[in-house]
């Protein structure tokens, strides 16, 4: 089937947007084309978009999706159902949530043999090293075998609370990225400093503090910073491709930028709620807000959206981490209550409404911190991640005047809370497209369309 799609804008240069014609055939852009341009197929569907902004499907590269192992704070059904009503074309899951950990070859297919039946939309994985994992004499070919396989990046921690994922030492990291340099592959990292984490911490506990404030002061800026600081040692000692994961502090961004600066591979994400909510939101929100790292204060969210306007962080994700709500939120301390917050069907409108609509970002930046440079560097920019003929027809039909109240229970993910709940944000999704098929509707009457679960498909690294 070929189909044509008229009657729409995407984003040019800056603001500003162009009227064009999409052609999509058997799944992929056959063309892009002036508005207004005759037809040269007499079997040609036409679809009427009525003059809608139209935005490259977006790639949240950082969920934890719980699938298999710990699907009672999230499944593949229901997080990539959520992805779909927030125009989130392709999902990466982590490794590290998953029963057993996606660190062998036998348990990457596990898991896929388990969710390919459950996406709405595609899907990346990342391969990780554990620190349970190193301890196996194999865990080199492990490594190898998982990049073969086609996972997209490779996750370590500095430090975890995970005992089925553990975080590893300065030197199995430079172990570890010695043989991802070697294999091509980047590496993404948990950027916070074990030893200092864990003295503030026992100092809180000691002392029996027990608020959301504690919980801050033991995280603080200058532990991620720290911790930065030892990764590009690591990669200036190694010429691995590092990349840090969730980047919450100014003070951490600056050590990156200087980094880049030297022009090492090393480049940075951060997510919404660093880009929201500070220490103080935190304060009076409790463990609805509680993420690791933690938010920090308004200089540093300023100083993270003035680094998403200059480049210095390369894409945004969501970390989406849901607890089964409220239970693992509610258990009694905050030193036990659950890290973690949903969030990837409201990247698209948050990072739209307050990031474009504040104008703090263009347009344009929007598309590459979404799209094109998580595509770059998970290694499928040959088919996601823009508009353009050969790719593949992933597309966001886009409601950019439309104000509308963030409610959790109308959400689709399993555990329907947010610390956004009840903020308005301007710009909503009408409708998402994977591979030229219809993922998701919003429909005028009300109701909601979506594709059948397993129709979303695994994209592997360098992949046709």
């Amino acid at each position: 089937m070929r189909t044509r799609y008229f009657n729409l804008r995407i984003p040019s240069d800056g603001n500003e947007s162009k009227a064009v014609e999409l052609v999509v055939t058997d799944g992929r852009f056959e063309e892009i084309l002036p508005a207004g341009s005759v037809t040269a197929a007499g079997d040609e569907q036409w679809v009427d978009l009525e003059d809608a902004l139209v935005l490259p499907g977006v790639i949240d590269g950082h969920v934890h999706f719980n699938d298999p192992g710990f699907t009672q704070r999230e499944d593949f059904a229901s997080g990539t159902s959520a992805a779909a009503a927030g125009g989130v074309t392709c999902v990466v899951d982590m490794p590290c949530t998953s029963l057993p950990p996606v660190v062998t070859t036998a348990a990457l297919e596990n898991k896929l043999k388990i969710i390919g039946s459950k996406a709405h939309v595609d899907y990346m994985l990342w391969g990780g090293v554990s620190g349970n994992a190193i301890t196996n004499q194999q865990w080199r070919k492990h490594l190898a075998d998982l990049v073969d396989a086609g996972v997209v990046a490779i996750k370590i921690y500095m430090l975890s609370g995970m005992d089925t994922f553990r975080d590893l030492t300065t030197s199995e990291i430079r172990e570890v990225l010695t043989q991802t340099h070697k294999l091509g592959i980047p590496v993404g990292i948990h950027a916070e400093d074990r030893s200092l984490v864990y003295e503030l911490t026992e100092r809180a506990k000691s002392r029996g503090n027990d608020s959301p404030a504690a919980y801050a002061a033991a995280r603080p800026a200058a532990a991620e910073a720290s911790a930065v600081a030892a990764a590009v040692e690591a990669v200036r000692a190694t010429g691995a491709r590092v990349h840090i994961v969730h980047l919450a502090s100014g003070e951490a961004l600056d050590v990156v930028s200087a980094a880049r600066f030297e022009d090492l591979p090393i480049s940075a994400e951060t997510c919404p709620h660093y880009l929201q909510f500070t220490t103080d939101d935190f304060t009076r929100m409790g463990s609805l807000l509680k993420t690791a790292p933690v938010v920090k204060i308004e200089s540093d969210r300023q100083r993270l959206w003035q680094g998403l306007a200059s480049g210095e962080l390369s894409f945004v994700t969501t970390d989406h981490a849901a607890a089964r709500w409220p239970e693992e939120k509610e258990t009694g301390s905050i030193w036990t209550d659950y890290g973690g917050v949903p969030g990837v069907e409201l990247l698209l409108p948050y990072l739209y409404s307050e990031g474009v609509g504040g104008g703090r970002i263009t347009l344009q930046r929007l598309t590459e911190l979404l799209s094109s440079e998580p595509a770059r560097f998970f290694g499928v920019d040959h088919r996601k991640g823009r508009l353009r003929p050969g790719g593949d027809a992933d597309f966001v039909v886009f409601d950019e005047d439309a104000r509308w109240t963030v409610r959790a229970d109308a959400l689709h993910n399993l555990n329907r809370y947010t610390p956004l709940d009840g903020f308005e944000l301007t710009g909503r999704v009408r409708a998402t497209y994977v591979r030229g098929h219809c993922a998701f509707e919003r429909r005028t009457e009300g109701t909601e369309f979506f594709a059948p679960a397993g129709t979303g498909a695994w994209v592997r690294r360098g992949v046709a």
